[in-house]
């Protein structure tokens, strides 16, 4: 018999298991961070009027997530109420150098980006003679670096302190279950303050489960995933050419291995969300050669926040429920309702992509592709998912 494969160890995802994650959109100052928002909650993947919590605040929107097979699901079953998947945005304030001291709108800025999950920098490769650079002239890779020593410095800050606080309760001694647990976290900050002062970013170290549960209440900055929007002009996203790119590419490459990159002409979406229609906004990127780049900007963002979907389908309501890859049948159920994940019996599943080949349930039945499965099953992204649950206890 061949020797089995070897299982591929999964890399243990720092930050909270949530379903409603936010992301923030951060930069430094006039780099196109409130254009970006404006755009992307007006464009024609923003909230329509009928759609709940659009605008929850003008620093925070709820933007749909594209999805084909949610398009295809609202097609077949013409449903009375279409519920798509969302991405909670928010804009946040322009980062400043000593931000971490307290410069600019400093600590209000960084308690900003402590309370999301996930980071969209906007990087400036344009110029313009009317939109000041508060450095002074485009210098992407100085940004870059500004950026990252702030939001490092500030972690070394929050780690200091709280090895600090670890260390006053480990010096008491002891050989008590609590004190081993204080003793492994205490170990766990002071590599994690070793990899910031020789700066490194969180989320790019190996920890282990347990590590990762001392690292998670700490809410690091540089421990969120990051995806990187490179703003470029018009012209230069038209053309896929600028002079800034190498500089840039080789930056990322050299401090942020691994972090998706995406090119993006804020300006353009803005302009797009001056159109009518979206007949008319199809037309004028046909025209253009280029298409959108936000589409791809929000179902990037939910890859590195690995975040799945699930349906729950019929005539009465097509719904797409957002839940981290990974979750089993139980918690999904939750989801949906928290008394469902305590009551939880069994569920009924079978993927979008079984549906799509074989065109209906029947079909789908008569062929054997309906399963039922237990507490322990995950679920997997695109099922389709009927929840048997009992009576919630009074």
């Amino acid at each position: 018999m061949p020797p089995k494969k070897a299982a591929k160890e999964e890399k243990i995802l720092l930050g909270r298991p949530g379903n409603n994650l936010k992301s923030g959109i951060v930069g430094l100052a006039n780099v196109g961070k409130s254009t970006l928002f404006q755009a992307i909650t007006k464009c024609h993947l923003g909230n329509p009027a009928n759609f709940p919590f659009a605008t929850i605040d003008p620093e925070e929107s709820r933007v749909i997530v594209p999805d084909e097979r949610y398009d295809w699901l609202c097609e077949k079953y013409q449903p009375k109420s279409r519920v798509p998947a969302h991405l909670t945005i928010y804009d946040i304030a322009g980062l400043t150098r000593g931000a971490s001291t307290g410069a600019g709108l400093g600590n209000a800025f960084l308690s900003h980006i402590r309370a999301v999950d996930a980071i969209f920098q906007v990087v400036r490769c344009f110029d313009d003679a009317e939109i000041i650079h508060i450095e002074g002239d485009v210098d992407p890779v100085r940004d870059l670096t500004i950026i990252s020593e702030e939001l490092r410095i500030k972690d070394i800050e929050f780690t200091e302190k709280a090895l600090e606080n670890l260390k006053k309760l480990t010096r008491r001694g002891g050989q008590s279950l609590e004190m081993k647990k204080l003793k492994e976290e205490e170990a766990c900050v002071e590599k994690v303050l070793a990899l910031l002062q020789g700066g490194g970013d969180v989320r790019k170290g190996d920890w282990s489960a347990k590590e990762v549960e001392f690292i998670n209440p700490l809410f690091l900055l540089t421990a969120k995933p990051v995806v990187y929007l490179i703003n470029l002009s018009e012209k230069d996203y038209i053309r896929k050419k600028n002079k800034h790119l190498g500089k840039v590419m080789e930056w990322i490459k050299e401090n942020a291995a691994g972090d998706p990159i995406l090119p993006i002409s804020i300006c353009l979406e803005e302009r797009l969300t001056r159109f009518e229609t979206e007949e008319e906004v199809a037309a004028e990127l046909k025209t253009l050669g280029v298409d959108s780049a936000l589409p791809k900007i929000i179902t990037t963002m939910r890859k590195v926040l690995n975040l799945g979907s699930f349906f729950t389908t019929g005539t009465d309501e097509v719904r797409q429920w957002t839940i981290r890859n990974g979750t089993k049948a139980p918690q999904a159920a939750g989801v949906i309702h928290g008394d469902f994940e305590k009551t939880f019996i069994q569920a009924i599943i079978y993927n979008f992509a079984v549906l799509k080949e074989l065109g209906d349930e029947a079909e789908v039945k008569a062929k054997g592709k309906i399963l039922t499965k237990g507490k322990d099953y995950v679920i997997e992204d695109g099922d389709i998912a009927l929840f048997k649950c009992g009576a919630a206890k009074g």
